[in-house]
């Protein structure tokens, strides 16, 4: 195994939005060895799910070569998007169970793009406990805001 393959990196992410829809942002806070990056972002007119989608999506895409990741996230929507809904998405057609066009489609693909070339596992916690690094990607999405 390459030590490229061996890196690890954990990735907290958070979305925030004032009304929903309404202005939001997004953050993530990526930390590997001693080192971390603070991302963030934000839309005028947004949904807090394309925000924590968003978190997740731009966490990735500041990699610049596979590792393992572990994602820390509030967000059952994207962790059970991932993990439990997703592979039923795109094996019909990225509708769902009831035949509807799923929510999203366009940041739920560019996550399935970025997640394949890493080794990526996923930890839930809830918002707003304390979690140091959730409350700090928590800020970070709030101060995307526009």
């Amino acid at each position: 195994m390459s030590s490229a393959e061996t890196e690890s990196v954990t990735i907290y992410t958070d979305g925030a939005c004032k009304g929903n829809p309404g202005p939001g942002g997004w953050g993530a806070l990526l930390e590997w060895g001693d080192h971390t990056r603070e991302l963030s972002g934000g839309e005028r007119q947004t949904t807090n799910n394309r925000m924590e989608l968003t978190a997740v999506i731009e966490g990735l895409r500041a990699l610049n070569r596979s590792c393992r990741i572990r994602i820390v996230t509030d967000s059952v929507y994207v962790r059970d998007g991932v993990l439990s809904w997703m592979a039923n998405w795109k094996r019909n057609g990225w509708m769902t169970r009831s035949k509807k066009p799923v929510k999203n489609r366009d940041l739920w693909e560019a996550l399935d793009a970025e997640l394949t070339a890493h080794n990526v596992e996923w930890e839930w916690v809830k918002g707003h406990s304390g979690h140091p690094g959730n409350e700090r990607a928590d800020e970070l999405a709030n101060a995307g805001v526009p």
